[in-house]
């Protein structure tokens, strides 16, 4: 395990981990691991990159009387983490060891997870294996039902976008890609969005994951629906859960909000307006609504 250090000014630092396979996986941490506070575990979307959590985590870190360790996983061939030679191995079984090998490594659970879309599945898969350590559940935009025209949304994009020629027009890719599920984002968030999504490598600019990541995503089409993880989901029905939608999501319907909310009744639900998949997480209201569930595991 090594660690890179931050900037004087930066509450944040990188830890690479070594995977069961010998890959080395990026986590970024945030806050003491001596601080006094369940530790948070983030998983983001299946071609996100723990920046996502950024504002977050800085402020979970530092959340008042109960500041606590947070850290976000870059998945294998995402974010810092090492790409895959094979790219069959981005798939959920080799993810999920991937995240008990963090875990285990920073002696960070039992810990609130908080699981953006496919960081969800994870999470729900865990809790399955692991029940230890889980505390407490946040899943974002996700459930057990994966609405399939969400699905094929996000296969028609992921390894395929264009690749920009400066972070503006990068900007101007995700805006008309994501525009009708997120509205009222404005010029700066697009730009912001577009440092997120592609970096500079060898004076071009490339997505922030293996395109190779496409592979994941063969198999699916509309004539058969992923299974349902209803089994996975009732494994946490021992620890807190939330669950955040996104108004205008195309994955988790309401009508599947219900149902957790029917077999989890303690289940707390948020839906963000003007937002779809995923929810930012960066507002002031849904990070200190967060917060607060986090205290409370």
């Amino acid at each position: 395990m090594a660690a890179l250090a931050s900037s004087a000014n930066d509450t944040s630092y990188s830890i690479f981990v070594t995977a069961p396979d010998g890959l080395r996986l990026h986590v970024r941490c945030y806050g003491r691991a001596s601080a006094a506070g369940i530790p948070v575990v983030c998983l983001p979307g299946l071609a996100r990159t723990a920046a996502d959590f950024d504002a977050l985590a800085t402020e979970l870190s530092r959340d008042g009387p109960h500041p606590r360790r947070v850290i976000a996983l870059d998945y294998r061939g995402r974010g810092l983490s090492q790409y895959d030679r094979d790219p069959a191995n981005y798939s959920l079984p080799v993810e999920l060891a991937d995240v008990l090998a963090v875990v285990t490594a920073l002696e960070a659970f039992p810990a609130v997870f908080i699981g953006t879309s496919r960081g969800g599945i994870l999470t729900m898969l865990l809790a399955a294996v692991r029940p230890s350590a889980i505390a407490g559940a946040v899943l974002n935009d996700i459930g057990p039902v994966i609405e399939p025209q969400g699905l094929m949304r996000i296969k028609s994009y992921v390894g395929k976008l264009p690749q920009p020629r400066t972070f503006a027009e990068g900007a101007e890719i995700l805006r008309r890609l994501f525009h009708s599920q997120f509205p009222r984002l404005g010029p700066d968030d697009w730009l912001a969005a577009a440092h997120r999504m592609f970096k500079e490598e060898n004076g071009l600019l490339v997505t922030t994951y293996d395109p190779k990541l496409a592979t994941a995503m063969g198999a699916i089409n509309l004539e058969q629906p992923m299974p349902a993880l209803w089994k996975e989901f009732d494994a946490l029905t021992h620890v807190p859960v939330m669950v955040i939608r996104g108004a205008n999501s195309d994955i988790l319907s309401a009508s599947t909000v219900a149902q957790m909310k029917a077999r989890h009744p303690a289940l707390e639900t948020i839906e963000v307006p003007d937002q779809g998949h995923a929810p930012l997480l960066a507002e002031a209201d849904t990070i200190s609504l967060i917060a607060r569930f986090a205290a409370a595991c």
